[in-house]
């Protein structure tokens, strides 16, 4: 029968203190351990001349100093033209295409029941305005082919 053994008694390695032998991994680790904060030695190298700026070999020449530089005036565009107003039935669309999904989104995230009625004047504001947008836009518009500017 065989009695259970004491943790205390096995190397970290696995191997019992009583067969005597070392691991490779243990002794590695050992050497590593043995080793650590050797440092090899730097012998001093002996100090580079550097020869002298080009300063230093005519003593005689000061530099000149640089010149003022003027400032020029720069370009300032204009002001830019404001931004023109669309006519009130154009502005009423894409308020329409815009606002009224806006409008429904805060309510929906609000909690709030709109009601019936206002639902379907909405809906009717978003699906009108889209089609008056449509069918405002210019016929032909980009459809001249053009490659680039013209001078």
């Amino acid at each position: 029968m065989s009695t259970p053994r004491d943790p205390d008694d096995e190397t970290p390695g696995g191997q019992d203190d009583l067969s005597g032998g070392v691991s490779a991994d243990e002794a590695a680790w050992r050497s590593i351990i043995d080793n650590y904060g050797d440092r090899p030695e730097i012998t001093d190298e002996p100090e580079i001349e550097i020869p002298g700026s080009p300063r230093g070999a005519f003593p005689e020449e000061e530099p000149e100093p640089p010149e003022p530089v003027e400032v020029e005036e720069h370009y300032v565009p204009p002001a830019p033209p404001p931004l023109p107003r669309p006519e009130p039935r154009r502005l009423l669309a894409w308020l329409g295409l815009f606002g009224v999904p806006s409008v429904v989104l805060v309510a929906l995230m609000a909690q709030v029941n709109l009601p019936n009625w206002l639902g379907l004047i909405l809906m009717v504001w978003f699906v009108g305005g889209f089609v008056y947008l449509v069918a405002s836009m210019r016929p032909g518009a980009g459809d001249d082919y053009d490659d680039g500017a013209v001078l």
